[in-house]
């Protein structure tokens, strides 16, 4: 179970939990599944509101049971000064498993070495639309990708003993609208593009699940017995625990945990008392009760009873092995796009240098929402640039505003870098609903429920007085949701048309957590790369890649299409019911025939990689795809080579194509290697209605193997299956 070599076997593991059990009162249970959040401690105590400290359940002090102790991700731990690593959707464009699972592992000794035990940062919803406004918190559009970079990031964390949870189950693709909207979809969509990711993780044995705020089918989905019962239960075999996501997920405590809900945090809005309550008026089975206490319990003890790799104390917060790896992240993540008369990579003996935009000088890592990290310190563009040239190069930054100043200075530089894109204002968490939901009454029911009456009073005056305006920072500015635009700001649009007309040597570094239209100002620059939300390492890396030092090799994790209107059309502010169709991002796409502006997959090199003959062959339950590689540049460097399959006579609908393999392959000047992928006949299969079933079709395949989705670059070998 968890894939753990725990110490106890399953039998004694459950007479453990038995034995726990039997000792328990009513009140004991219902306490058990619920948090103990220590709000207005920690507002005080640490001057921060959200997870300073570990999130803690109540355990059972009496028994000796230790608490649940969550603290949140996923660029790293939450809790104290950690590590902040890139973004998660820039870790995508790695298109490294390996390295996935090294961050896991790092953010696994952080947690331990601040006190927690749960990782509730695994976050694997798709992006279904790039102004999802959490977009940069999960691993792209495509589910495939998503799964296997999240597996890594569960089997990284867990092996230091952490519990890691994936999110959000299930269909959570919005942030403004995502307390309120109901989602639904064909049963096979539902499995087959919104739940395989999750299903992956569940193998990889992620010991937790947080449920969503939305509804599905007209209920709500931490209260739907169909996702949390039926699918992950009795179809994945799933042995761990699932908790609700903060506040407000539940509608009703006694429906929840019937469906397969066990525990509710980081308070009982629902649960705890109320529980007590439903069992003692007979409306509730204590049964239920005992089943989601022996969930809990079992997982605790498989993970608490499995042999440590080592001692964690806080010197792992933020060590030099943990910020060298965020620096490596941050390199091989950013792709880029364009690079006409190779501009780049510059070199380093630049006479003088002009640097346009605010984002330039901004510790820009991401949102400011519970994927918030606080590193000790965060290397801007600017800085990153200025360390390269040293005193020798006069660097001259100017705002994207200031058009007088880029007119004079642009035409008389060697080369200009404009950093544009998105902050935390633009995209990320929408942390609190709008004005309809009296916050503070939820949270003074849940101290209520939790059996504390005087924090409950307290938060009862606070809500008779709360206006219930949207969710600020600490600054005082809003925060997050859906992004309102897929351009960069008209500012930046005038200041790279500007730049770009004046100094042929124009580049546009893009900071942002998802996909940015470029049809705007594209023709205007000579180069466009990707650098994300980087990290605290990331204007070392943006650096590095910019002048040569480290060779770019990330690969666009989502498609960016020529027109908005290539996209799932969605009213992100208005939406209440929506449903999900079959397509979107690349696929959507390929059914449409739109060709995008730049395809799924794609990123240059400074380097170039030839592609010999594909061949492939069934073998042991899976479909080995062989193809050479060789770098036939002057560069060392990486490549990532795709494998996209499609069934071209299938008796039912299909995608044109879809992911079902990558391999990350370095490869120095000249070398060729022979990359073997490996595709299992399970990844084939189309999920049917009728029976409820996988089903693996006998027929022709279509593997295409190539550097991108773009049909144009990919080789096809046919296999009859």
């Amino acid at each position: 179970m968890f894939n753990k070599k725990c110490k106890l076997t399953d039998e004694q593991i459950n007479a453990k939990a038995e034995g726990y059990l039997s000792k328990m009162s009513l009140k004991n249970k219902v306490m058990f599944l619920s948090g103990n959040w220590k709000m207005l401690r920690d507002s005080i105590k640490y001057k921060r509101t959200y997870n300073p400290v570990p999130i803690e359940s109540h355990g059972n002090r009496k028994l000796k049971i230790s608490p649940i102790a969550f603290t949140d991700g996923p660029r790293g731990v939450v809790m104290g000064n950690s590590t902040c690593f890139p973004v998660s959707i820039a870790r995508a464009a790695s298109f490294d498993r390996e390295l996935e699972r090294e961050i896991g592992e790092a953010i696994g000794k952080e947690a331990r070495a601040q006190g927690a035990n749960y990782f509730a940062g695994v976050c694997i919803n798709l992006l279904m639309h790039p102004a999802g406004g959490r977009a940069q918190e999960s691993y792209g559009e495509d589910p495939y990708l998503v799964g296997e970079m999240g597996a890594k990031l569960v089997a990284g964390v867990q092996k230091h003993n952490v519990m890691a949870c994936a999110k959000h189950y299930a269909v959570n693709n919005m942030e403004n609208r995502r307390f309120y909207v109901d989602v639904d979809c064909s049963e096979r969509t539902l499995r087959e593009v919104y739940l395989p990711h999750f299903k992956k993780c569940i193998d990889e044995g992620c010991a937790s699940l947080m449920g969503s705020y939305n509804r599905f089918r007209g209920v709500q989905a931490s209260e739907s017995k169909h996702l949390l019962t039926t699918i992950l239960r009795d179809d994945w075999g799933f042995e761990g625990f699932t908790i609700t996501d903060f506040i407000f997920a539940l509608r009703d405590g006694s429906k929840a945990i019937e469906a397969g809900m066990d525990m509710e945090m980081p308070l009982p809005v629902h649960f705890g008392l109320e529980l007590k309550r439903a069992v003692e008026q007979g409306k509730l089975d204590e049964k239920v009760i005992d089943q989601a206490v022996l969930r809990v319990l079992k997982t605790q003890l498989i993970f608490e009873n499995t042999e440590d790799p080592m001692e964690y104390n806080k010197s792992l917060v933020s060590c030099e092995e943990h910020i060298a790896l965020a620096k490596k992240a941050a390199e091989e993540s950013m792709v880029l796009l364009k690079n006409s008369n190779n501009v780049l990579p510059l070199p380093s003996n630049l006479k003088k240098l002009l640097v346009i935009g605010h984002l330039a000088v901004r510790a820009n890592t991401g949102d400011h929402g519970s994927s918030n990290v606080y590193p000790k310190y965060v290397v801007t563009a600017l800085q990153g640039i200025q360390k390269v040239l040293g005193e020798k190069t006069e660097v001259i930054h100017v705002n994207e505003d200031e058009l007088d100043k880029i007119e004079t200075i642009a035409p008389n530089c060697d080369a200009v870098i404009v950093i544009a894109g998105n902050d935390y204002n633009d995209e990320g968490e929408y942390v609190m609903p709008d004005s309809d939901i009296n916050s503070p009454a939820l949270m003074a029911q849940g101290y209520f429920n939790n059996g504390n009456k005087l924090i409950g009073m307290l938060m009862s005056k606070v809500a008779n007085k709360s206006n219930n305006t949207s969710y600020t920072s600490d600054d005082g500015k809003p925060v997050g949701g859906d992004r309102k635009s897929l351009s960069l700001r008209q500012t930046e649009i005038n200041a790279i048309r500007v730049a770009g007309k004046l100094n042929k040597n124009t580049i546009v570094a893009l900071v942002s957590g998802s996909m940015i239209l470029t049809k705007e100002w594209d023709d205007s620059v000579s180069s466009i790369l990707y650098s994300w939300y980087s990290g605290m390492e990331g204007g070392n890396a943006l650096a590095s890649i910019l002048f040569g030092d480290v060779n770019p090799s990330g690969k666009l994790p989502f498609s960016i299409p020529k027109e908005e209107k290539h996209l799932p059309e969605i009213d992100f502010f208005k939406a209440n019911n929506i449903y999900y169709e079959y397509d979107h991002g690349y696929r959507k796409l390929d059914r449409d025939g739109h060709r995008p502006a730049y395809p799924f997959g794609y990123g240059l090199s400074y380097t170039k990689y030839a592609y010999g003959n594909v061949c492939a062959k069934t073998e042991c339950n899976k479909v080995l795809i062989e193809v050479p590689v060789k770098n036939v540049g002057n560069r060392d460097g990486s490549e990532i080579v795709q494998v996209y399959v499609s069934v071209p006579n299938s008796k039912v609908e299909r995608h044109i194509k879809e992911l079902k393999g990558f391999s990350r392959v370095k490869l120095q000047t000249g070398e060729e290697k022979n990359v073997v992928i490996e595709i299992p006949l399970e990844e084939l299969k189309y999920y049917d209605e009728n029976s409820n079933s996988w089903i693996l079709e006998h027929t022709e395949y279509d593997f295409l193997v190539g550097p991108s989705a773009d049909e144009r670059v990919l080789k096809t070998f046919k296999l009859e299956i």
